[in-house]
């Protein structure tokens, strides 16, 4: 065992991972080589809301290579997906594999064709006809919801000299992985076994839930999540294709592929944010925060995913972020509605509540005539106030929420981006700058790790955690050299397989480096600890390691735009980013982190939006209808850092891969419509397109001329 020359903790170490992934050697999904698979195509609901009278499948049977055709009526019984009680559920859905009488949003399978080849099958469910009664648009129906109250916001908000309140719609978005939904079955007919290579963030949950549904020994079924081209929260959950292909192999004893069209992702795949939120702000004659109200209503589709119910969820218990608000009344719910299923998305519900409650701050700080920034300091937690326990359950763990924006300030030279601002609409332009704070929950709970020494003196990791793109593997060596005295080049790094890595929870919720390399580190620890006993060569340590509560990450982005008068074209003039993800493992995948984030939550202010019709009929089906950011719309983004390590986890580490998605979108929405206030407007809906910015412009109190 060596003695490594340096820590290798806080060091931008390229990533191992991405020699091979530039030079097209990744295997993802549909590069896994099968024996003579089966191929499977969906016939899909081509409504929202009816019922199915019948079905004629024999064109399809009787099409060139086709060797099955299936309705829900030859799989059996099977049991429901498990769903996150995360709030308590008032009326539990059904998770069909297959469509039977009422279906349950446009897209839903029905059916299902096993053929030799992909286009086959695609050819023959074209074939099928379905004979659908149309019916109403169902209500939608609550199916969970929760409050919270503390001290008497009533009496707060009777009392106040200032309330300002906002409503906000947050636009559907498709989370669009490079990668799209996809799934590869290798048949065992030796054993009945089936090895299943699944794209997927939660390789140990896609085995314990295909065999809960379909009622198989766990012990049959080897999963593997080889190269991920991205999840964003869409592959968090099994989803019913998946579940159907799985079926088609144990009852066809052979094996099996499926992989989603981009259209099939846009219109089956979950989709995330369109939560509706609404909120009050109380404060007094200084600028004290004394009262908060809030309502979010979450949409849901016609089934749940695993963690159908974490947005709504994490959009009121967040609140009220890192601010004293004394009184509190908080409500969320979620309804299903008979559209795509709704899901996680990279922030899942922190958005949404850092929007509502900075929102309310910049309004109440024109409505005061104040500094933002200052007023935001004035009423912020000040770190010897740390731990603190909120209203809803949370304990904020460490940091310095004001002397994060103070050092923001400074490095985006704030002072300045405010003259820039003013001497822009002194020569008649519409400039604006916004600002927005956010905190970043990661994950509570558990992970697992297993480290071995081995004989020649490398080591090998394997977590139960997984990897979509995120460079775990060389993260988690940087970890394991540090304490076992190596070179992260002597360490080889496992992950995202069932039978080679312990049971573990996956990637999620910013959690894979506070819990599961908190797991690596323990791991270890122990195994040194072992090895400078005096024990022997292999030495092997396993853990399962539970973190002592969510660690919160925090941050602030500063946004100055430009609004174009003829056009409403909105242009990003300059970006400032600071953040604490506590304790750094990799800067320079940190820093990768906050600049994927901040294009994504880039994306849902200026562009993308799923759009249904009243009928819930998809307008937006493929990259023709859907906007996302292209390299050439990414503004140059400063980044600053600063680390507080948490106390919540063994390596001191906070999240930070939602960080842009959280602090982004609302900063450039403060930012626009700080652009357009001297017009009168006051309030303004994402996606900031240009089109919106133009009516916005026409309709302003003053017109859209100086």
């Amino acid at each position: 065992m060596l003695t490594s020359p340096k820590p290798f903790i806080g060091t931008a170490m390229p990533q191992r991972e991405d020699a091979a992934l530039l030079a097209g050697q990744g295997c993802y999904t549909d590069d896994v080589a099968l024996n003579d698979p089966l191929h499977v195509a969906f016939v899909r609901s081509p409504v929202a809301a009816g019922t199915i009278q019948a079905m004629d499948l024999s064109g399809a049977r009787a099409a060139p290579g086709v060797v099955a055709a299936h309705t829900a009526d030859d799989l059996g019984p099977t049991a429901p997906l498990s769903v996150n009680p995360i709030l308590p559920i008032e009326a539990p859905l059904a998770f069909p594999i297959l469509g039977t009488g009422r279906v349950l949003s446009i897209g839903q399978p029905l059916a299902a064709i096993l053929a030799t080849s992909r286009g086959a099958a695609q050819d023959a469910a074209d074939l099928v006809e379905v004979d659908m009664a149309d019916g109403p648009m169902p209500a939608p129906t609550r199916v969970a919801g929760t409050t919270w109250r503390a001290g008497d916001p009533d009496a707060a908000f009777a009392a106040a000299d200032h309330v300002v309140e906002v409503s906000i719609e947050h636009p559907r978005l498709a989370p669009c992985p490079m990668e799209p939904r996809g799934i590869a079955i290798r048949y065992h007919r030796d054993t009945g076994s089936l090895s299943i290579y699944h794209s997927t963030q939660t390789p140990h949950r896609t085995r314990s839930e295909l065999a809960q549904i379909l009622a198989v020994d766990p012990d049959r079924l080897h999963v593997i999540a080889p190269s991920v081209g991205g999840a964003f929260g869409m592959k968090a959950s099994l989803y019913p294709e998946e579940v159907l292909a799985v079926w088609a192999a144990l009852t066809h004893r052979r094996d099996v592929k499926w992989i989603a069209t981009r259209s099939e992702d846009f219109l089956a795949g979950t989709h995330g944010r369109g939560l509706h939120t609404r909120g009050r702000l109380a404060l007094d004659a200084d600028g004290r925060f004394r009262a908060l109200q809030a309502r979010v209503d979450a949409p849901l589709g016609g089934w749940l995913p695993n963690s159908a119910l974490i947005p709504a969820w994490n959009a009121a218990r967040i609140l009220p972020s890192a601010y004293v608000i004394p009184d509190l009344d908080l409500a969320t719910q979620a309804h299903s509605h008979p559209l795509p299923p709704t899901g996680i998305y990279r922030g899942a519900g922190r958005p949404e509540a850092n929007t509502l409650i900075e929102r309310l701050i910049d309004k109440a700080a024109r409505r005061l005539g104040v500094d933002p920034l200052a007023l935001r300091q004035k009423n912020m937690l000040r770190p010897d106030a740390l731990p603190h326990r909120t209203a809803t359950g949370e304990t904020l763990d460490s940091g310095d929420y004001a002397g994060l924006l103070a050092a923001l300030a400074g490095s985006a030279d704030y002072a300045a981006l405010i003259a820039r601002r003013d001497a822009a609409r002194a020569g008649g332009g519409l400039c604006g700058l916004g600002l927005a704070f956010y905190l970043e929950p990661s994950g509570a709970g558990w992970e697992s790790a297993r480290v071995t020494l081995e004989a020649d003196g490398s080591a090998t990791v394997a977590s139960g955690s997984s990897s979509q793109g995120q460079g775990r593997q060389t993260a988690y060596a940087q970890i394991a050299a540090d304490a076992l005295g190596l070179l992260p080049g002597d360490i080889t790094v496992l992950a995202g397989d069932t039978a080679t890595c312990p049971e573990g929870i996956g990637a999620l919720a910013s959690r894979s480096t506070p819990i599961g390399g908190s797991a690596v580190l323990e791991a270890a620890q122990a195994v040194r600890g072992r090895r400078d006993g005096g024990e022997p060569l292999p030495v092997t340590a396993e853990v399962r390691y539970e973190n002592k509560g969510q660690a919160w990450g925090y941050g602030a982005y500063l946004v100055l735009v430009d609004v174009d008068r003829d056009t409403g074209q909105l242009t990003i003039l300059a970006a400032h980013a600071a953040d604490d993800a506590g304790r750094i493992v990799n800067p320079a995948q940190v820093e990768g982190q906050i600049r994927g984030g901040f294009a994504q939550g880039l994306g849902e202010a200026t562009m993308e939006r799923m759009v249904l019709d009243e009928d819930g009929q998809l307008l937006t089906g493929s990259l023709m209808d859907y906007a996302l950011p292209r390299a050439a719309d990414i503004p140059p983004l400063a980044i600053s850092k600063q680390q507080t390590p948490s106390p919540m986890n063994s390596l001191g580490a906070k999240g930070v891969g939602e960080a842009g998605t959280i602090g982004a979108p609302i900063a450039i929405l403060n930012a626009a419509i700080d652009a357009l206030a001297p017009l009168g407007i006051t309030d303004l809906q994402m996606p900031l397109t240009p089109a919106r910015l133009w009516q916005a412009l026409h309709d302003a109190p003053k017109g859209p001329r100086p």
